[in-house]
């Protein structure tokens, strides 16, 4: 079976604040341990009052102190907006206290809007055209210390935390192909180069120290209920946040909401501009085990992880129950 991880945003829901996003945040993540999850990653993301990760190696740690054996990692950190020294020794420290756990996946773009990507780089130094070098640089920073080298991550040197490359377009493709470094596609948002980017990736590949052959992650949303209207209930959070980023007023994640193809409709926004979640699996677990049959056959990642954008805390939960459920019965008809 193609193992299931968890992308978490840590959601702040209308009405509540980043403090309960963090303990439901915990709470799922050791539900997907329980459940055999591989990986619980966070994403970083500035200005956005729907999304608490900002922090994201703070959140980290956070999840990896209450966990014992799930890998838990950034999905993942804007390189731009940092130096590759402070990553290093902010993932090397995490490597330190949670020995073997620690995934590091990296990105070019800002994570917020560029106003913001500004107030971010106050020098004005972090450089999208740099990410590249940056990205070599930040991963010379986990080899051995050489002799004479004057400037080291203490901790982060000599420590072993993977590297992944992150990607909504055939950029990051390219790369993580030049360099040897697994690929984690931004699907769940960003369909449109997903075959593109897969194939870019697949036939450039370069083995490396890191990696022998390519090793393709995908994103994917997932909403599972007991029921398909149920699902596609919940899903409308997830449809509404979509909506309001795109209208220029981002908000906390909205309760779920019976008319939304009406709202849709009222926007002006046809079937066929939703494409951003066009990937989606929306169901009841008959639904969720035929369509994440479908996608694995489709495009044959090596790895899928999996965010729920859901209001409710415990809806939430279920959904990832019935997702491993979907995937346990998958694994035992293969």
């Amino acid at each position: 079976m193609v193992p299931l991880s968890v992308l978490d945003l840590s959601p702040i829901l209308e009405g509540s604040d980043a403090a309960q996003s963090f303990r439901n945040t915990l709470d799922l993540a050791q539900h997907a341990e329980r459940l055999g999850f591989k990986r619980y990653w966070l994403a970083e993301h500035h200005n956005m009052p729907g999304i608490a990760s900002a922090a994201t190696a703070v959140v980290i740690g956070h999840v990896a102190a209450g966990t014992r054996t799930i890998r838990v990692g950034a999905g993942g950190i804007m390189l731009p907006n940092h130096a590759p020294l402070v990553i290093a020794e902010q993932f090397g420290t995490l490597e330190s206290l949670f020995p073997g756990r620690i995934d590091l996946g990296v990105g070019r773009a800002p994570g917020t809007d560029q106003l913001t990507a500004r107030a971010l780089r106050r020098t004005l130094v972090g450089d999208v055209d740099r990410f590249p070098q940056d990205v070599i640089e930040l991963m010379g920073y986990f080899q051995p210390v050489q002799p004479g080298q004057p400037v080291r991550a203490v901790p982060g040197a000599g420590l072993d935390v993977p590297v992944w490359m992150l990607g909504s377009s055939t950029f990051g493709a390219e790369l993580a192909a030049i360099l040897g470094l697994p690929y984690a596609f931004a699907s769940h948002f960003a369909p449109a180069q997903l075959e593109q980017a897969i194939q870019v990736y697949r036939t450039n590949f370069r083995p490396s120290e890191r990696l022998e052959k390519p090793h393709l992650m995908l994103a994917l949303n997932v909403v599972a209920a007991e029921t398909d209207a149920e699902a596609r209930r919940l899903f409308s959070s997830l449809q509404q946040a979509f909506l309001n980023l795109r209208t220029g007023r981002p908000t906390p994640l909205p309760p779920p909401v019976d008319d939304m193809d009406r709202r849709l409709a009222a926007a002006g926004i046809s079937p066929a501009e939703q494409g951003a979640l066009a990937k989606a699996v929306v169901g009841g677990p008959e639904t969720v085990r035929r369509g994440l049959a479908e996608f694995m056959d489709a495009y044959r990642p090596d790895e899928v992880i999996v965010t729920a954008q859901i209001y409710d805390h415990a809806a939430r939960i279920r959904s990832f129950e019935i997702l491993a459920e979907a995937a346990k019965a998958l694994a035992e008809a293969a």
